[in-house]
């Protein structure tokens, strides 16, 4: 009896060898299901990753397209820009040109009367009358004579040629004469009137 007791627990444990190997099977059936799922899914991730890739492909070749034609257009607006520009250049003195041709008609027509004048006073009245005429061309133009005679000696406006002793007190430090006429354009210097000082 002792013997097939022996055997009983021998063979006990036969049955639970073939009740693990059951249990293994059914263990390795799940990993192998859990593994098919994993592939799928990491096929179906990796298709998805691939549609990722392409759309960000498209995305960037488009951005890139979009980036070309904007660097384009603002090379052919620059183009455009300095070629205003220089046409403004050339062309900004037309108006002012077209508007003294007058003027030199009218000094055309003085000189071939001056030919055959007889009298120095029709003569002169009509160099005033083109003198007044230019001047007030200039002033139409925002260009002003600066004043200096008596006035205070001003490095922004005048450049003293030379200075001389004062004539009287109150002439010192003060323009005593004017050798060449100076001019504004609206607050710029156009020329500086070159005066003589008193000291």
């Amino acid at each position: 009896m002792e013997e097939n007791a022996t055997m009983d627990n021998q063979s006990q444990p036969i049955e639970n060898e073939n009740e693990e190997v059951k249990v293994d099977g059914s263990v390795a059936d799940e990993a192998a299901d859990t593994k098919a799922e994993a592939s799928e899914e990491a096929t179906a991730e990796a298709g998805s990753d691939a549609d990722k890739v392409k759309e960000l492909e498209e995305k960037c070749a488009k951005l890139h397209d979009d980036y070309i034609r904007l660097y384009a257009d603002f090379e052919n607006y620059k183009k455009q820009s300095l070629k205003a520009r220089s046409e403004l250049i050339k062309s900004a003195g037309e108006g002012i040109f077209a508007n003294m041709l007058p003027l030199v008609d009218d000094f055309e027509r003085a000189m071939k009367a001056m030919e055959n004048a007889t009298e120095v006073s029709s003569v002169k009245e009509g160099v005033d009358l083109i003198y007044n005429k230019f001047n007030s061309f200039l002033a139409q133009n925002g260009v002003t004579p600066i004043e200096t005679q008596g006035a205070p000696f001003n490095v922004d406006f005048h450049e003293a040629i030379t200075m001389i002793p004062a004539p009287s007190e109150d002439l010192k430090g003060k323009v005593v004469d004017c050798t060449q006429k100076g001019y504004m354009l609206k607050d710029k210097v156009l020329r500086f009137a070159k005066v003589i000082v008193g000291q």
